[in-house]
């Protein structure tokens, strides 16, 4: 399932450039093209003392891939405050010179257009577009607004809404896929942010993308929609799957599944999902299309509720960081790939370095030893579960010390007030154990001394509290391994097929 021929589909990368100078736009075109923008926006209202007869010939003459012209008064969200009128000429003026598409905002189109077509010779295609910065409409209000822009006579229509929740995302989604003619429609913001990104599985005509060095709030980049979501290759076959979490911009997970989806030929794409509320998520996202989800902070616990069915061993550790919609009855299965994947980083790093426990029970270095846990969260509670299974004795800290105490019950272990980690001080050959997204804050100026130190963060490779670890002397472990393992133990999941290891592996290596 999910395994096809993937052909390309005909959606544009299109980079929004709003430079101050002529020289800029040019510039700004040149790069646009070389990191693989099929089209650019130009934004004439941002360029400084524009002159539309001198400006426009010589972006018009000189642009290296086709140019969509977009002048946008005060009264829509851009920066113009002159004559009306002579907007309107520019806007004219450039479709005379050549452009490739002209953008006229809803409100001026209709008495625009109708004449403009009488006489419309050119191979300008004309854009009619409305900003949205209310409330998302209904599907009934959409469905007239979408009318009267057609009504317009527009080559291509475009909406640009400011969603408040990811689940208004889903009439944009509607909307795409049911337009009459070619649609633009995304959203802004880092809610919106996945409206990009699949937007060519619904159909939509464009997707927008920033420029390197000029990021955009809620754009992805061109090279990232090029390079690493390789959205020329959606279609509407094409399998979702998305990290749940806020916020979700740190993920790095889009680096690592897409491309390893690319390599044994998996029609799937991975994206980062700003979640608010996850009972409307589920409600609104239930078709088979959204196949599966890792599940990021802080929801790790919160999300069992919504699974219908939850593996063992999530189920014991309370805490669910994969989620897989059956393809049998379209059922929600929790997992936890945390467990595994943190406690085997663990255990092979003693073994590599030679260490050995004269009471190792269950053949693992970990039996016997003291295991300090800082964090009782989603992620705490993956690695305590893991330790107790190994045989480790757990020590929890936790700043909400009633959540460390309902931990150790459940592992029979011991729980102390985070503010002790200041003092604590750990047996010979211990184990510490980071699982607090701000690690050892704000008690970073001492590390307990122990043998080994792993911390779950993984962004940077190596934390404060690593190197600490290691300038001590101490065995460390980086987040970076515990999540390329659960990404395989996810990978396996999601397609059903064994994860190319040793594919990640190198992925992670080069650009985490």
């Amino acid at each position: 399932m999910g395994v096809v021929n993937i052909t390309k589909n005909t959606t544009m990368i299109c980079a929004p450039l709003m430079a101050q100078s002529v020289e800029q736009v040019l510039s700004n075109m040149y790069q646009a093209k070389a990191e693989g923008a099929d089209v650019v926006e130009i934004r004439l209202d941002c360029i400084n003392n524009f002159q539309p007869g001198k400006d426009l010939e010589i972006i018009l003459t000189k642009k290296p891939l086709p140019v969509l012209i977009v002048y946008r008064p005060k009264w829509a969200g851009g920066l113009y405050e002159g004559d009306e009128h002579k907007r309107l000429e520019a806007l004219h003026l450039a479709e005379d010179l050549g452009a490739d598409y002209v953008d006229f905002e809803l409100k001026v189109a209709s008495n625009i257009l109708g004449k403009q077509y009488s006489s419309h010779q050119s191979g300008t295609r004309f854009i009619v577009s409305c900003n949205l910065d209310c409330e998302t409409p209904s599907e009934e209000d959409l469905g007239y607004l979408v009318s009267r822009m057609q009504a317009t006579g527009a080559d291509i229509i475009k909406l640009v809404f400011s969603v408040n929740d990811i689940t208004e995302i889903a009439r944009i989604f509607q909307l795409l896929s049911h337009c009459q003619v070619p649609i633009i429609a995304y959203s802004v913001g880092e809610r919106g942010f996945v409206s990009q990104l699949l937007s060519p599985k619904f159909n939509g005509a464009l997707v927008y993308g920033s420029l390197k060095g000029t990021p955009v709030s809620g754009l992805p980049t061109v090279e990232s929609l090029r390079q690493t979501y390789k959205v020329g290759h959606i279609n509407a076959d094409t399998k979702v799957f998305g990290l749940i979490s806020k916020p979700v911009g740190h993920s790095k997970g889009p680096i690592l599944h897409n491309p390893t989806f690319r390599h044994v030929n998996y029609n799937g794409i991975y994206v980062p999902m700003f979640v608010d509320d996850l009972k409307k998520f589920f409600s609104t996202y239930s078709s088979p299309d959204f196949a599966g989800f890792s599940v990021g902070f802080p929801y790790k616990e919160a999300v069992m509720k919504f699974c219908d069915e939850v593996h063992p061993l999530a189920q014991a550790i309370a805490a669910v960081n994969t989620i897989i919609r059956r393809p049998s009855d379209g059922k929600l299965i929790g997992y936890n790939t945390d467990c595994e994947a943190s406690i085997t980083a663990i255990e092979d790093a003693i073994k590599e370095r030679g260490y050995k426990n004269g009471t190792a029970s269950f053949g693992s270095p970990l039996a016997g030893r003291m295991f300090v846990l800082a964090g009782a969260g989603g992620a705490g509670r993956a690695l305590a579960f893991g330790a107790k299974s190994r045989g480790a004795r757990v020590v929890i800290f936790d700043i909400d010390f009633e959540r460390a105490k309902s931990l150790a019950s459940d592992v029979m272990g011991a729980a102390r007030p985070f503010e002790d980690i200041l003092n604590f001080q750990p047996e010979k050959g211990a184990i510490l154990a980071n699982a607090t997204p701000l690690g050892m804050h704000p008690n970073t100026d001492r590390v307990p001394v122990s043998e080994l130190v792993f911390d779950a963060v993984y962004t940077p490779r190596k934390t404060r509290l690593l190197k600490d670890a290691e300038a001590a002397g101490a065995i460390i472990v980086s987040g970076v391994e515990m999540f390329l393992r659960q990404a395989i133990g996810q990978f396996n999941l999601f397609t059903g097929k064994e994860a190319p290891k040793e594919f990640m592996r190198e992925i992670v290596l080069a650009k985490f």
